[in-house]
């Protein structure tokens, strides 16, 4: 099932390379942001299934807020970042992180796992990329 998905990352080429991984997936793209205040004016406006969130963006570390607040708003939000014990499981509402660098399985394989959980199919287990936040 395609799903629309929003980008935040500071990162030109790692937002790049996202949107091709996701588009190839045929997930829908809906935009990739560069900052807290960008990602939330466009939650506002568009449709938007699930957010792939950096911990460290150009407006300071405040991916962990942000996704935060985007599950506050329906989101299922999964965290991208190199610094994984930036983010506790005590964060409330997002999905889990991902440890960058990351492949294009390893972004599969979570995007596939957090769509499940959000349409509340049976998952045995999530990707060894993945940390899930209990």
């Amino acid at each position: 099932m395609t799903a629309r998905i929003l980008i935040v990352e500071d990162e030109a080429l790692v937002a790049m390379e996202l949107r091709f991984v996701l588009e190839d997936l045929e997930h829908e793209v809906v935009d990739a942001v560069a900052d807290a205040a960008s990602a939330m004016d466009r939650v506002s406006r568009l449709d938007v299934d699930l957010a792939l969130v950096d911990v460290h963006l150009s407006d300071g570390p405040s991916g962990v807020q942000l996704g935060c607040a985007l599950a506050d708003r329906g989101l299922t939000v999964v965290y991208m970042t190199a610094n994984p014990g930036m983010v506790t499981g005590g964060v409330h509402g997002p999905l889990g992180v991902l440890s960058k660098p990351v492949d294009e399985t390893a972004v599969k394989c979570a995007v596939d796992y957090a769509l499940k959980r959000r349409r509340g199919e049976p998952v045995q287990y999530a990707p060894p990329e993945l940390t899930v936040f209990s």
